[in-house]
């Protein structure tokens, strides 16, 4: 209790803060990045180099009145079917751009629903992806997986192109929950996409669920984590679900007085956590699980873990690039967004050219504070010597650095001459004290609950 009044002065159930998997996050990007720019700066790939590839299928069969993902719903394959040339002339225009003998790190395809694709659709994506880059030896091929749109053929579609991580959505198993939030998923149609995704020989299994939904309470949770733990994933996200339905028409239809208080999302995520704790899972960063094995697990112990606009990741490449409407690229020069619109974003792929609509070009201190905020997220800690090396900075600007946090965040952090170390009572804070390093102004409305 006495922890709890403490994170409430600081302003811990007030706060509406960014869940930095970017930095400067999305809202700052601006469209001074253009289609050219886009171009050079996948021309500036080296060759023999990996990079990571990201596709998003914006497509769904309905669409769930929780999510805030750029998803539209059809009721036919004719809009997917156009949507997968559009992707293959995509990534032709890709190859032209892109270096001999570059590699796949990681290839994702999110959505939205990507089981919307007809298994032909699959085979010719695929196809159209490797014929740009193969996957790397050690590659991480993965599919996000809407048990409620998936079938033996597409999961023997995918696994023979190379899919070896599956990613499932659960939200919650209860039943009330699932109505109210418009996402009927019962735990046995999970259950038997689990069976089949593992009878393919897929080994890596993700999965997604929700704390803070309508008329959740801790023994709901608590039901739903230990319906979740009986199919033994491998990674699990536990994210805070963000109500913000001026931004996302569809959550409207959520009864907001049936919200969980700031207070209570706490509650909600502690009886989680602990439950994936005492289950033996490792805690990753601020709202990930994963098993000892897992490559999740295994870069925390080595000090690589990573984040980017997929979460927590154990992926080094320094290129990421997306396709797709919507989709997000990095590359060591800056961010670069294509159009959102699906039929603007297929205009331009048909005249030949890239989409790109909005980004950030990085300048200043973008690139240090970047990584002074991953450091956090993903560590809890900064090390002083890393930053002073890799950014040539004296420890007396890194001292200005750190000044705004801990006049913050009194007594909540531990400073020596190695590192800045968040203590475990100090966790749920640390996307605010992120938030103390970000040197961009913020509209708080376009953000989520700091817990």
């Amino acid at each position: 209790m006495e922890t709890k009044t403490q994170l409430a002065k600081l302003g811990l159930f007030d706060a509406k803060v960014p869940r930095y998997t970017s930095y400067p996050t999305a809202p700052h990007f601006k469209n001074d990045v253009t289609p050219d720019l886009f171009g050079d700066w996948i021309r500036a790939v080296k060759e023999d180099s990996q990079i990571s590839l990201y596709i998003h299928v914006p497509f769904c069969r309905r669409l769930c009145w929780f999510c805030a993902c750029r998803t539209q719903g059809t009721a036919s394959a004719s809009p997917v079917a156009a949507y997968v040339e559009t992707l293959k002339q995509e990534l032709a225009i890709l190859k032209n751009h892109l270096a001999d003998g570059v590699t796949l790190s990681r290839l994702h395809w999110g959505g939205g629903t990507p089981t919307l694709l007809e298994p032909g659709m699959m085979e010719d994506l695929a196809g159209a992806i490797f014929d740009v880059a193969p996957m790397a030896a050690d590659g991480e091929f993965s599919v996000e997986i809407d048990p409620n749109e998936v079938d033996d053929a597409r999961l023997q579609t995918l696994a023979n192109a190379g899919m070896n991580r599956a990613s499932i959505g659960v939200q919650d198993f209860d039943d009330e929950i699932q109505k109210t939030i418009g996402r009927i998923q019962g735990y046995d149609v999970t259950k038997d996409a689990v069976d089949m995704i593992r009878s393919h020989g897929v080994k890596s299994l993700n999965a997604d669920i929700l704390y803070g939904l309508p008329h959740q309470t801790q023994a709901r949770i608590t039901e739903s984590v230990q319906k979740l733990l009986s199919l033994s994933p491998d990674r699990v996200a536990l994210y805070g679900y963000a109500h913000v339905p001026w931004m996302a028409k569809r959550q409207q239809m959520i009864p907001s007085d049936a919200l969980p208080t700031p207070e209570e999302r706490l509650d909600l995520f502690e009886t989680a956590r602990k439950l994936f704790l005492w289950d033996n899972y490792d805690e990753i960063g601020i709202d990930h699980f994963a098993t000892k094995e897992d490559g999740l697990s295994v870069a925390l112990r080595n000090g690589t873990l990573r984040r980017n606009f997929q979460g927590y990741t154990d992926d080094l490449a320094e290129v990421l690039i997306g396709v797709g409407a919507s989709s997000i690229a990095k590359f060591p020069q800056g961010f670069a967004q294509n159009n959102p619109s699906t039929s603007a974003h297929t205009a331009a792929i048909r005249d030949g050219k890239f989409s790109t609509s909005r980004g950030h070009a990085f300048r200043g201190e973008d690139k240090l504070r970047s990584r002074m905020i991953e450091a956090l997220m993903c560590d809890f800690a900064i090390n002083n010597q890393e930053i002073r090396d890799t950014f040539g900075i004296s420890q007396a600007k890194l001292q200005e650095l750190y000044r705004p946090m801990l006049e913050q965040f009194p007594n909540m952090l531990t400073l020596t001459d190695e590192q800045l170390f968040i203590p475990e009572a100090a966790r749920p804070l640390t996307r605010m004290m992120a938030r103390a390093l970000d040197a961009y102004d913020m509209d708080s409305a376009g953000h989520s609950s700091a817990i």
